[in-house]
């Protein structure tokens, strides 16, 4: 064993002095082979470096140098070391940690290393002998300094109990050595070693890091204020450079705090209004860093720094300060100028604040007034970052400062808990893709880990909402949280999608883990969260499938275990009361709806049964929360208010396949039915996939069975001008015939809802605005539902009630006295209909898309629906209706009269009085015998003479009147009056050859109106004199005559329809060509009265295609109007060729420009088309006539000039076909030039 012993050691000596080798790879062995040796016996290595210092004193610093690092290493890994070796070893390294070598600091470190390992096993021992040193008078060597820098800094090389001991240690020697700082010299020494540069920026000695912590410590210790705030403004007056310098600054001051904190926030207030800190405040500029700038660029940042640490040293007792150091830190980073540093400082600074403040139990006795502005500089932080790199843990830090403040009183408002929430989720989930965020970083010299720092900050974020439910447990709070996810769940582009998911689903985790919520909070607007995650399932993005389906899953768990609680804590309570109301902006949605409108009737009569309507106020404000907050229980799956995301083709697919199952299976019970059909409308307009479309209007029409009057409600609201997309939810509402009735029922319900009338107004509606949109929405509604095939036939069933309920809806508007058209806004053109044109448009339609185009033409030939634009004439306008109907005759005469009963009942004088005016009209009809006996006529007149209403009580004597007439039996009462009014008819002929006008005029309309009174009895053999008579004044010179003339003409025609004589067909054939003509008279009454009358002649001849005649006369004013007439006369009436061509010709004589005109036009169209039947009709004789024809000899009453009287008829007609060449119309011009080349060349052939 000796011999073993000897010979190792002699190895040991060895290779201890082959360390002093130059050979590097030697070197490593050599080391590597003395730890192995001390390993298996560290007592015989100790022994022989011993040995080996002491007998060979003068090798080399270099060879001691690494003799050092062995013995280092060797004490450091050795289990214990005995006292002996202790004490050499102690006493080896002081003498060698003062010394000055070659090496430098590095020499004066390797040996106080030693001291440091032999603290691991008796850090008393080594604390007796610094003491010594330090508390000599003298400033401590550095050596000394270090080694205490790495006792303090290195955690591992003390455990808890002898690390308090050594702060303890360290405090006792700091209140020892606050002699020290009245002398002048350790000052200085001490401020010169703090303020000399480091090796290198980013690292710092820890001699001059324990140095901070030391002098920290002493002037904690002091007593003197006075010196205290001395020493602190000298320490603040150096340089603030170097990061490490400013970080030890403010521990410094932190520690210093700790006893002296007024002392030490008046030093920091009087430095942060020094010269230098005011000229450094946004005064930097990178042209010019002078070394004073430099100096001084960063001071705020020292500051920022130091009011952390004064936060985190002086614990409970900064409570009180917190306001007035967030102040402070407010204001520079404010108006500090804006780098890395200074933002890095300000987290640092706000993290340590935070943190003391919440380690703090007495932290939630108190109101911090910051807390708002501090927010408001984290957002501005965190919306500075940059948008497409992440190499700083900046957003992490901001997301943790945040979910500290949301513990703090008082708690964030709702608008500036919403705004941070924006930012950070943007912040973070609107970063690019990692492959990029790596890609920005590949120029660093040291790389950041991105992936990690992209984890640990979607941690927080995922944290920050966690605290957030966490603070407020509420279904509102986790609807809040989750409404600012669904712009993110929406997002166009994937990666963003699969983050928001991810957040969303370790939310629902948390929660469902973790039982916060109340189990009496209600869960009715998860159904939209439900809808997002349905139909993220099916991204594109695997990994975003995969998140949704683990929080769909996390959510139901969550909901079964706040059912499963819920009921716990009702069986536990089951007599307690009913949980109250919530009260707030929405809660009285309910105690503001309006009446119901009375029950609809279906047009066959019966009154449908379904829900109340909804509220009168818009969707945005029904259903209390579920309406300010689209997307809850019964709207899970379309929101019209999130961005462009929501349009992928993927996502309105799902979300309209998801809106058609969930009403499938749940469409009875639903009970937001108008929120959720205002949103199908919001989205329906930006669908371009049409299965999705379908999808969603099939949605519609299986609500329609159950919730019909809700919809009708609800679409109304966005139906006052109906565009084709609101047009497709109409038509998806009646697809099913069932559904088609209750729909035109509650609109007409609807339609019957008229506020009353309150004081003229001419620059919009009256006072009740919503109740006018209602009406005016179910109006345009009704207008555009009647061109609908889905609601055709429901339209004619229900014919009469809609008749009556616009007619009265005409008169209704009229008493608003609401201009014709609505006057246009400044700036902006006017673009929906006026109430009045738009109930006029809806009734001329019912006439048109019902079958009535007979009725609808006799009142757009006559221009009647003028009529109906002014209260005063309104009664003349529902009589020409109601005549229209009697003398067609209508197929609906019975059903409305059927209907007319219980207008006349109504409640409304406007009702009862259109009814009175129908009812007058139809005592002309035999139909209404069918209804309503000539006893019941009777009593309903007698009942209406004693109406409140004047008006209708002087309709009631009219009607009493015209009964007299109502048609019966041959042979009856009303027949021999009939006979006795016929008797007058000829009496009457003299008067229209009186030569004032006015009483010619007068007794023409008394004519006529006996005519009508006769009805069904007609004129008899009257009626050829009265049709000559009649004829004679077509070309009167005087306009009102001629007027008159034309119109009794069309009333005898249409009075003598069905019955007439031959002899009045033949006048009817010499009447068309003058009608024809009189299309263009100069007068516009009598335009009017021969359209009329030509229409009233061509449906007694039975002309075919009488709709399209009709047209041509109401509204074609061009030269193809003029064709198809001419075309007509002349296919219908053949034989009469000769007279038509007779007529014409006299009218080349005509005084009035426009008659000739029109007059050569319809021979030119004659001889064009047939040619050959002229010249075979026209005889010698007429040809002679023809020839021989002379103009009128004076002057025209339009001015045209006079044609000499021997001019034959062709060459007057020549003439007249060149004044035609001077038309505006090109075609007029065209077909006057080859006119005048025929007429030459006829005219020549003849003679």
């Amino acid at each position: 064993m000796f011999l073993e012993k000897a010979y190792n050691a002699a190895i040991c000596f060895k290779m201890l002095r082959d360390l002093n080798s130059s050979d590097p790879i030697r070197l490593k062995y050599i080391v590597k082979k003395i730890k192995s040796m001390a390993y298996k016996a560290p007592n015989l290595v100790l022994e022989t470096i011993h040995d080996y210092f002491a007998d060979n004193p003068e090798i080399s610093n270099r060879h001691k140098f690494r003799l050092f690092h062995i013995l280092e290493t060797i004490i450091g890994a050795s289990d214990s070391l005995e006292e002996t070796w202790e004490q050499a070893f102690m006493k080896l390294a002081l003498e060698n940690m003062t010394k000055s070598t070659e090496l430098d600091e590095a020499y004066q470190d390797a040996a106080g290393n030693v001291l440091v390992a032999i603290c691991r096993h008796s850090w008393r021992a080594v604390a007796q002998h610094l003491e010594a040193e330090v508390l000599t008078g003298v400033f401590p060597h550095r050596s000394l300094l270090y080694v205490m820098g790495v006792l303090t800094s290195k955690q591992e090389l003390l455990n808890q109990e002898e690390k308090a001991c050594w702060e303890e240690w360290l405090t006792k020697i700091a209140f020892k050595s606050t002699q020290f700082l009245k002398v002048d010299v350790w000052s200085r020494e001490l401020l010169w070693v703090l303020t000399r540069p480091d090796r290198t920026v980013q690292e710092q000695a820890p001699e001059k890091a324990f140095l901070f912590v030391f002098y920290g410590l002493v002037l904690q210790a002091e007593d003197d204020s006075a010196r205290v705030r001395t020493h602190l403004g000298t320490l603040l007056g150096t340089s603030h450079q170097w990061p490490k310098q400013r970080e030890g600054i403010a521990l410094t001051v932190g520690l210093t705090a700790v006893r002296h904190l007024d002392h030490v926030w008046a030093a920091l207030e009087q430095f942060g209004r020094s010269s230098p800190i005011k000229c450094s405040l946004h005064s930097f500029s990178p042209k010019a860093q002078t070394s004073e700038d430099l100096r001084w660029k960063w001071a705020s940042s020292t500051l920022l720094l130091a009011y952390g640490q004064m936060a985190v040293k002086a614990k409970a007792h900064i409570l009180p300060w917190v306001d007035n150091i967030l102040s402070r830190m407010i204001f520079f980073f404010r108006y500090s100028s804006w780098d890395e540093t200074l933002k890095q400082s300000f987290l640092t600074a706000i993290l340590m604040l935070v943190g003391a403040v919440s380690r703090s139990e007495a932290a939630h006795s108190y109101q911090f007034s910051q807390i708002p502005e501090l927010s408001e500089c984290l957002m501005v932080l965190m919306e500075k970052e940059p948008k497409d790199t992440l190499c700083t843990p900046t957003r992490q830090q901001t997301i943790h400062i945040i979910c500290s403040l949301c513990k703090l009183r008082p708690p964030l408002n709702l608008e500036k808990k919403s705004r941070l929430l924006t930012v950070c989720l943007r912040s973070v989930l609107a970063l690019p893709l990692l492959d990029v965020l790596e890609k920005h970083t590949c120029l660093f010299l040291e790389p950041p880990d991105v992936q990690n720092l992209y984890s640990q900050t979607s941690e927080a974020l995922d944290q920050m909402l966690q605290t957030f439910i966490t603070q407020n447990p509420t279904a509102e709070e986790l609807h809040f949280l989750l409404s600012h996810l669904y712009v993110w769940l929406a997002s166009e582009k994937a990666h963003e999608r699969q983050r928001a998911v991810n957040s969303c689903m370790s939310l629902l985790k948390f929660l469902s883990n973790n039982l916060y919520l109340d189990p009496k909070e209600d869960f009715k607007r998860i159904g939209q969260l439900m809808g997002m995650l349905g139909i993220l399932c099916q991204d594109p993005d695997k990994a975003t499938q995969h998140s949704s389906l683990e929080g769909l899953g996390h959510l139901y768990q969550l909901l079964l275990r706040q059912r499963a609680e819920a009921s716990r804590v009702k069986e536990r309570s089951p007599r307690s009361s009913p949980r109250p109301a919530r009260t707030g902006p929405c809660s009285g949605a309910a105690e503001t709806r309006r009446p119901r409108p009375r029950a609809p009737r279906a047009p066959g009569g019966s009154v449908p049964e379904g829900p109340n309507l909804p509220a009168e106020q818009p969707p945005s404000h029904q259903g209390g929360h579920e309406a300010s907050h689209p997307g809850g229980a019964d709207r899970p799956h379309l929101d019209g208010r999130r961005g462009p995301g929501l349009h992928q083709p993927f996502r309105v697919q799902a979300a309209a396949s998801m809106l058609l199952t969930a009403v499938q299976e749940h469409g009875a019970q639903l009970e937001t039915v108008a929120n959720l059909g205002q949103a199908i409308h919001l989205q329906l307009c930006s669908v371009r996939i049409p299965q999705a479309k379908d999808d969603a209007l099939q949605a519609i029409t299986l609500l329609a069975r159950n919730h019909t009057p809700e919809l009708v409600a609800a679409f109304l609201d966005f139906s006052i001008t109906l565009d084709s997309h609101a047009f497709q939810l109409w038509r998806a509402l009646g697809a099913e015939q069932r559904g088609s009735r209750l729909v035109l029922a509650t609109l007409l319900a609807w339609l019957q809802e008229r506020p009353l009338p309150g004081r003229p107004s001419h620059s919009g509606l009256p006072p009740a605005d919503k109740a006018h949109l209602r009406l005016l929405a179910a109006t345009n509604t009704l207008h555009s539902l009647q061109l609908a095939q889905e609601f055709r036939k429901t339209v004619r069933e229900a014919y009469p009630q809609l008749l009556l309920a616009l007619l009265t809806q005409v008169h209704y508007v009229l008493e608003l006295h609401l201009p014709w058209e609505p006057p246009p806004r400044p700036g902006r053109a006017a673009a929906v209909s006026s109430p009045l044109s738009m109930s006029l448009e809806a009734l001329k339609s019912l006439l048109f898309t019902t079958g009535h185009c007979q009725d609808f033409a006799r009142l757009e030939l006559q221009d009647a629906w003028d009529l109906f634009t002014n209260l005063d004439t309104y009664p003349q306008g529902v009589g020409l209706l109601a005549r229209a109907m009697v003398q067609s005759p209508c197929r609906q005469i019975k059903a409305v009269a059927s209907q007319l009963l219980p207008s006349l009942q109504s409640q409304e004088e406007r009702a009862r009085k259109v009814a009175i005016l129908i009812l007058n009209e139809f005592l002309y009809s035999p139909a209404l015998l069918e209804v309503l006996p000539e006893r019941d006529a009777l009593m309903v007149l007698a009942q209406s003479i004693r109406d409140p209403s004047p008006a209708v009580r002087v309709l009631s004597l009219q009607g009493l009147g015209n009964i007299l007439f109502h048609p019966r039996r041959p042979g009856g009462v009303a027949s021999w009056r009939g006979s006795l009014l016929r008797g007058q008819l000829p009496l009457f002929l003299k008067g229209f050859f009186r030569s004032s006008e006015p009483v010619v005029v007068r007794v023409m309309g008394t004519v006529a109106d006996a005519l009508h009174r006769l009805g069904a009895h007609g004129a008899g053999a009257h009626s050829l004199p009265l049709a000559l008579n009649a004829r004679s004044f077509f070309d009167d010179e005087r306009d009102a005559v001629r007027a008159a003339a034309i119109a009794l003409f069309g009333d005898l025609v249409a009075a003598m329809a069905g019955r007439e004589p031959s002899s009045l067909r033949t006048q009817v054939h010499q009447g068309l060509v003058p009608l024809l003509l009189h299309l263009r008279d100069r007068c516009p009454a009598v335009a009017t009265r021969a359209r009329f009358a030509f229409y009233r002649c061509a449906a007694l001849l039975r002309w075919r295609l009488p709709h399209t005649l009709f047209c041509a006369l109401a509204w074609e004013r061009g030269l193809s109007a003029r064709h198809f007439l001419w075309s007509r006369l002349m296919t219908q009436s053949q034989e009469e060729l000769s007279i038509h061509l007779s007529q014409a010709l006299s009218y080349l004589h005509s005084c009035s420009h426009r008659m000739r005109t029109w007059a050569a036009l319809f021979l030119g169209y004659t001889t064009c088309y047939h040619t050959r039947a002229v010249s075979q009709l026209v005889s010698d004789g007429d040809l002679k006539l023809l020839l021989c024809s002379k103009q009128p000899p004076a002057a025209t009453r339009d001015g045209a000039s006079p044609t000499p009287p021997e001019a034959p008829v062709g060459d007057y007609g020549a003439r007249t076909f060149e004044n035609l060449k001077k038309e505006r119309e090109p075609g007029i011009r065209g077909f006057a030039t080859s006119q005048c080349r025929f007429l030459r060349e006829l005219a020549a052939r003849r003679q």
